[in-house]
């Protein structure tokens, strides 16, 4: 999106951004833009927002950990309001609940188990997520982050990382624990995204080769 098409003089320099779920399509939260937060936000692929009270940019999650990750910025058409789409990586209200706009429907485990039942390749979305949420680790702090120092020791590094657990799995495939072996599967998994990414890439490339390999 072009920024320069948005009204931001109508509120003072500043642009309401309604947040929803890309997914479940919940409202979230409501926050505040000015074009410098919406620039951010683009580059980064995590909301930022402009805070009316600190008079300053802060990127949701910056606390507490619960980023929301980018999936589509849309606007109305008086272009003076942006609708948000996101995937976020855990609650979004301060009170801890999924979201500012009054509280949830309590949901029983009987029903949670209803819906994975029902919905079985929601698993797969938590890749989406994963790839979103080590995007944001290249910026961290190599001391507090094994991804963030993964990212640093360059391409070379992780692929040889990548090998390691690689030769893991092939050596647990042999065994009979099905546990430890989905948990090397997870490692080989979570170190093949490392790379990816490392390279500008993601699943998503990955996927759209294998799509094109597929005859129907």
């Amino acid at each position: 999106m072009d920024t320069e098409i948005l009204d931001f003089n109508k509120s003072g320099g500043l642009i309401p951004a309604i947040v929803q779920d890309a997914r479940t399509n919940l409202v979230l939260m409501q926050g505040w833009m000015n074009r410098e937060a919406l620039v951010k936000t683009k580059a980064e692929g995590t909301v930022t927002f402009y805070s009316r009270s600190k008079k300053r940019l802060w990127t949701k999650g910056e606390t507490s950990g619960n980023f929301m990750q980018v999936k589509e910025i849309l606007a109305d058409c008086d272009r003076d309001c942006l609708l948000i789409k996101v995937i976020p990586s855990g609650p979004v209200c301060h009170t801890g609940e999924a979201t500012c706009f009054g509280e949830p429907k309590k949901v029983t485990q009987a029903e949670k188990h209803d819906t994975e039942q029902a919905r079985p390749g929601d698993e797969l979305l938590f890749l989406e997520e994963l790839e979103q949420l080590l995007k944001t680790r290249k910026t961290a702090d190599p001391e507090k982050s094994y991804t963030s120092k993964l990212l640093g020791s360059g391409h070379k590094r992780i692929a040889k990382k990548l090998g390691e657990e690689a030769v893991e799995l092939v050596l647990e495939a042999d065994n009979n624990d099905d546990q430890r072996f989905i948990e090397e599967a997870a490692d080989l998994l979570y170190h093949l995204d490392v790379l990816l990414i490392s390279r500008g890439l993601g699943f998503r490339d990955v996927v759209r080769e294998l799509k094109a390999r597929h005859k129907f």
